[in-house]
């Protein structure tokens, strides 16, 4: 999987893009078919002493596109919040790839009736 990361307004050292690729890599675990994932890190000003980070990943897979967005006092700890966000995407997708079309079987419930009883 290609991983590019772009950072707004100031420049992410080295140390920070290994981090975020090795948190990414694990993404395979749970689909093997990623194209490509868009890395966005941002600093917002929110008056404090803190500076609010935010980290928006966007995912692209075969016939979709998986996003999420999430901030914190750290980039690590927005990134390991997205992440599990987008395992848990990559997981219900999944789900959704292998049961459609595939002849899944379809459980036909008839209502209660006094005939029936």
């Amino acid at each position: 999987m290609k991983i590019v990361v772009k950072s707004v307004d100031f420049h992410a050292d080295t140390k920070l893009i290994e981090y975020i690729e090795q948190k990414l890599s694990r993404l395979n675990r749970y689909f093997e078919k990623a194209i490509q994932a868009e890395v966005h890190l941002k600093v917002q000003d929110t008056g404090g002493k803190v500076r609010e980070k935010q980290v928006e990943i966007r995912l692209h897979i075969p016939g979709n596109d998986l996003m999420d967005k999430k901030s914190g006092k750290t980039f690590e700890s927005a990134v390991i919040a997205s992440v599990e966000t987008l395992k848990r995407q990559l997981v219900r997708h999944k789900e959704k790839v292998s049961t459609h079309g595939r002849g899944a079987e379809l459980t036909i419930v008839e209502p209660e009736t006094e005939e029936n009883i």
